[in-house]
């Protein structure tokens, strides 16, 4: 009986333990557009909140310039970079209501085009589990978003 109760408490322990299998919702904007002009309303939307961006990733240099060192050949994107920025009031306010939200920050959004559509930019970004905290960072991103579109 006892040996039993063990199983399936080690059972019961390494379900607990699997990672949830939960769709992670990215929002896409598609705006006509220039890539650099879309780009610069990005940087202004973020930096017009008084916000800092703290780096830029080149997602989209990085992945031609190592394509060929792993054998690949398809071009993903025309052009694409990765703004990292955060907000220490709403960040604050996520953190507070559960400390683990630190794997939330810092907030990306990510602008790109895709081969042969220049004239195509999108924004994207992904969007957090609804609730207490996380509410106010989908405001921020959609806002920001919203605002690099024009």
């Amino acid at each position: 009986m006892l040996r039993r109760w063990s199983v399936i408490s080690i059972l019961s322990g390494a379900l607990c333990a699997m990672p949830a299998v939960a769709e992670e919702p990215i929002v896409v904007a598609a705006v006509v557009g220039r890539y650099d002009d879309i780009r610069e309303n990005l940087v202004f939307a973020i930096e017009g909140r008084g916000l800092v961006i703290n780096n830029v990733a080149h997602v989209g240099d990085m992945l031609a310039r190592t394509a060929a060192d792993i054998g690949k050949s398809k071009r993903i994107y025309g052009q694409s970079e990765v703004f990292e920025f955060c907000s220490a009031a709403v960040s604050r306010d996520m953190m507070e209501v559960d400390p683990r939200y630190v794997v939330y920050c810092p907030y990306t959004i990510a602008v790109y085009t895709l081969p042969n559509q220049a004239e195509k930019v999108f924004l994207a970004y992904r969007m957090l589990p609804p609730g207490p905290g996380l509410d106010a960072v989908n405001n921020l991103l959609k806002e920001i978003t919203a605002d690099a579109q024009h």
